[in-house]
C-alpha cells in the first residue's frame, strides 16, 4: 500500500475519500483552483497545492497540473473521484508515463466504456440485453432525423462521452429534434470536448437501477447488488436507495448476471457501476445504458448497506491488493437512502444559488444518519462547478427507518446564506408516492410545479424575520423619526405597532406587510391570532422562538445577508427575504420605474450566446440570450413585446443573480402611434 494519495477532486467527494485515508493511516494530498482557496477540502488535507483558475479547463481538467502536484507532494497514487478527469485517459496516461497509481480501472476499460456508443455494441456482443436505439458512426443532421424516424417519439438524444444528465434530452415529435440536438451538442461538447451522439427509444415508465461491480487486477470480480436510482430530475439523480424496492428476485438476479457479464467481457478491475433501465410496463424488463468506470455519487448506500467501504477497496485494489472478500461472503442487511443536496432554488426552475456560506452545522452524531459535504462556514458557491454540496443518507432495518432517518438528517443539516432542495428532498420522502414503484418521472408527476408551497412554514419564517429586523433597528433610526406619535418602543402597559415590509424572495412573492405588536419582548401579528415570536438576545444568527397559543411552535434561525437581505432557516427549510419599513418600501416603490422593460440574470452564471442586437423587435416569450450555470444552460426570453434598446453583457461575461442584461425600449402606445400616421 502506498503510504501518499493526491485527492484529484473537490467538494464531497475530496473530503469523503480523505476520511477513509485518514483511516488507513494514509497522507493527503488536496489541488484546488483560486475559487477553492478557502474550500473544505483544502484545509481538511495534511497538503493541499494551488493547481490554476477558477474554471475546470483552468485547473480541475488539467492533468498536467495535477500529475506536477503529485510529484511535488511526494504522492505514489491519485485517486480521481468523480467527474473531471475520472474517467478521462489524459489522467491515466499521465499516470503512467510518471509511475504514478491511477485509483480507478485499466486504460481499456476506460477507453472502451468512454463512449456509450461503443460500450452498447460490447453488450451486444455480451449478450447483455440493450434499449433499442442508433449508435451508428454518422453523426450529421440527415442520418440522425433518418434514424430518429426509425426509433419513434418519443426518444433521447444522449452525449456519447456523457453522464450526469448532461448532453441529454427527451424530444417528442420530429420537429423539436433538431433545437434539442443542438442543445444536446452544446452541452456535451461543454462538459465533455467530444459533442457526439447516440439515440435511444424512450421507454414512458422506466425505472433506473444500477449494479455496484469491484474487480481486482488478479481477475476477481463481484457485484455488491442493486441501487435503485429513479427519482430524478433532467436525467440527474435526486435520491437514491439500496436495495431496490419492489424488485423481484428473478429480475435482481438477471441484473446481477448482466452486470457480471458485461465486467468480464472487458476485463474490469476497480469500482465500477452497470446501469439499466427497466422497462415497468414490461414487467420491468432490464436493458443495458452504460458503464460508469469511477466511483459512483450514490456510494454511501451501498456502503451502508453491505459494511464495505469501497474507497477503501479501490486504493487496495490500486495497490495490487486482490478483492479482501468473494461473492459468497457479501451479504447486505437494512436499508440505505441517499439525498443529493444541491445548491438550487426549485420554487424559482431550479435556478442555481450561489454565494457564501455564512453558517454551517451538520447533525449531532447518531445512529443511521450519515452526512457527506464539502462545505464549512465560509466556503463559497461559484458558478464553476456542479451544484451539489453535500450528500445525506439514512440507514436502518427498514425501508422506512431509513426514509425517517434521512428527513431527520435533511432537517439538521444547516446551511445559512444560500438556498438548497433541501425542502423539496423532505417533501418527496414523505410524499404517499414514495411507497410506490419508482419511475424517473417521478418528479414530473408529483411534483411538476417544485415543493408545494406549506403556508404555515412560511407564516413562521415570515413573523420570525419580522420580528428579528424589528428587534434590529436601533431607537432613533431616520425611518422612525420621520413617522409622527410613533414610537419603537412605547411606555409601560402601551404596545408599539411596527409595520415591516417583506419580500419572500425565494418564493418570488410579491411584498407583504406585517403589522407587528411589540410588547415585553414579544411580537404578535393580528393576521395570524395566536402566533408569537421572541427573539433571543444579539447572537448571530438570531434564535427567534415562536408559541402558538402559548404552546412551543418551533424556532427560526434569522440572519440578516445586506443591507434589506436577511435569511432565515428553520428544520431544513430556508427562505431569502428583502426586508424594509412598509412606508419606504412604498415611497421607493412609488419613484420606481417599470422593472418589464429590463431583462435581469435570474441565476448567477456565464452568458453563454446573446440572440438579439440593439434595435431588434422582439415578441413577448422570445429567446433572448443563454446563460450557462453550474454546467447546465438556461434561456431567459423577453418579458414584453418591444425593441431592444441596449445590451449590457456579451457572450462570456460572468454575471450575478439580479445583474441587469438587456434593456427594451417601451412599446408604443396607442395614442402614439395613431399621431405618428399620415
Amino acid at each position: 500500500m502506498f503510504d501518499t494519495v493526491l485527492i484529484a477532486n473537490r467538494g464531497e467527494i475530496a473530503c469523503r475519500i480523505m476520511r477513509t485515508c485518514r483511516r488507513l493511516g494514509l497522507r493527503t494530498v488536496a489541488v484546488f483552483s483560486e475559487a477553492d482557496a478557502q474550500a473544505r477540502h483544502v484545509a481538511e488535507a495534511d497538503l493541499a497545492i494551488p493547481i490554476g483558475g477558477s474554471s475546470p479547463g483552468e485547473s480541475y481538467l488539467r492533468a498536467d497540473a495535477i500529475v506536477a502536484a503529485a510529484l511535488q507532494a511526494g504522492a505514489q497514487a491519485i485517486h480521481p473521484g468523480y467527474g473531471f478527469l475520472s474517467e478521462k485517459l489524459e489522467l491515466v496516461d499521465a499516470c503512467e508515463a510518471q509511475g504514478l497509481r491511477f485509483v480507478g480501472p485499466n486504460r481499456r476499460v476506460i477507453e472502451a466504456m468512454g463512449s456509450k456508443i461503443e460500450a452498447k455494441r460490447i453488450a451486444r456482443a455480451a449478450g447483455v440485453p440493450c434499449v433499442p436505439g442508433y449508435d451508428g458512426d454518422a453523426q450529421d443532421d440527415d442520418s440522425l432525423i433518418e434514424a430518429a424516424m426509425v426509433i419513434g417519439f418519443p426518444l433521447l438524444i444522449k452525449a456519447s462521452a456523457g453522464g450526469g444528465g448532461k448532453g441529454m434530452r427527451r424530444v417528442d415529435a420530429l420537429e423539436d429534434f433538431l433545437p434539442l440536438l443542438s442543445l444536446a451538442r452544446q452541452e456535451a461538447q461543454a462538459a465533455f470536448g467530444d459533442d457526439r451522439v447516440l439515440l435511444e427509444k424512450y421507454i414512458l415508465r422506466p425505472r433506473h437501477l444500477e449494479v455496484q461491480l469491484m474487480g481486482d487486477r488478479q481477475g476477481g470480480l463481484v457485484h455488491l447488488f442493486e441501487r435503485e436510482c429513479s427519482i430524478q430530475r433532467r436525467f440527474q439523480k435526486v435520491i437514491e436507495e439500496a436495495p431496490a424496492p419492489h424488485l423481484m428476485a428473478q429480475v435482481a438476479e438477471r441484473l446481477y448476471d448482466a452486470a457480471l457479464r458485461m465486467g468480464r467481457a472487458i476485463a474490469y478491475d476497480n469500482a465500477g457501476t452497470v446501469e439499466f433501465v427497466l422497462d415497468a410496463d414490461g414487467g420491468d424488463t432490464p436493458y443495458f445504458l452504460e458503464v460508469n468506470t469511477r466511483l459512483q455519487v450514490e456510494h454511501p448506500v451501498t456502503e451502508l448497506t453491505t459494511g464495505i467501504d469501497l474507497v477503501e477497496w479501490q486504493l487496495r485494489v490500486a495497490a495490487g491488493e486482490p478483492l479482501p472478500l468473494a461473492q459468497h461472503q457479501i451479504s447486505r442487511h437494512g436499508w440505505a437512502i441517499e439525498c443529493r443536496l444541491n445548491a438550487e432554488e426549485p420554487e424559482q426552475g431550479y435556478r442555481a444559488s450561489l454565494g457564501r456560506v455564512m453558517g454551517y452545522a451538520e447533525p449531532p452524531p447518531q445512529p443511521g444518519v450519515r452526512v457527506d459535504s464539502g462545505l464549512h462556514e465560509g466556503s463559497e458557491v461559484t458558478p464553476f462547478y456542479d451544484a451539489l454540496l453535500a450528500k445525506v443518507i439514512g440507514h436502518g432495518p427498514t425501508r422506512e427507518q431509513a426514509l425517517a432517518r434521512a428527513g431527520l438528517g435533511l432537517e439538521q443539516l444547516r446551511i445559512e446564506g444560500l438556498r438548497t432542495n433541501a425542502g423539496l428532498l423532505l417533501q418527496v420522502l414523505r410524499h404517499p408516492a414514495i411507497h410506490d414503484v419508482l419511475c424517473t418521472r417521478f418528479l414530473e408527476q408529483h411534483f411538476a410545479d417544485g415543493p408545494r408551497d406549506e403556508a404555515p412554514v412560511q407564516t413562521s419564517h415570515a413573523l420570525a424575520v419580522a420580528a428579528a429586523w424589528s428587534a434590529s433597528q436601533p431607537v432613533e433610526a431616520p425611518v422612525w423619526s420621520e413617522l409622527r406619535d410613533f414610537r419603537l418602543t412605547a411606555a409601560a402597559g402601551r404596545r408599539a405597532h411596527i409595520a415591516v415590509s417583506l419580500r419572500d424572495v425565494s418564493a418570488g412573492d410579491h411584498n407583504r406587510t406585517l403589522t407587528l405588536r411589540a410588547s415585553a419582548g414579544d411580537y404578535a401579528c393580528a393576521a395570524e391570532p395566536g402566533l408569537m415570536a421572541r427573539v433571543h438576545g444579539q447572537t448571530v444568527p438570531n434564535v427567534v422562538t415562536l408559541r402558538l397559543h402559548d404552546q412551543p411552535a418551533g424556532e427560526v434561525l434569522v440572519r440578516q445577508a445586506g443591507a434589506t437581505r436577511w435569511f432565515s432557516w428553520s428544520r431544513g427549510e430556508s427562505r431569502v427575504w428583502d426586508v424594509e419599513h412598509e412606508l419606504r418600501q412604498r415611497a421607493q416603490a412609488s419613484s420606481g420605474t417599470s422593472v418589464q422593460l429590463q431583462l435581469c440574470a435570474v441565476l448567477p452564471g456565464r452568458v453563454a450566446a446573446v440572440l438579439v442586437a440593439p434595435g431588434q423587435q422582439v415578441q413577448q416569450a422570445e429567446p433572448v440570450l443563454t446563460l450557462e450555470a453550474m454546467k447546465l444552460y438556461h434561456t431567459l426570453t423577453a418579458p414584453l413585446a418591444a425593441r431592444v434598446q441596449r445590451l449590457h453583457v456579451q457572450a462570456g461575461d460572468i454575471v450575478s443573480h439580479g445583474q441587469l442584461l438587456v434593456e427594451f425600449e417601451p412599446p408604443e402606445t396607442s395614442a402614439d402611434a395613431a399621431a405618428g400616421d399620415p
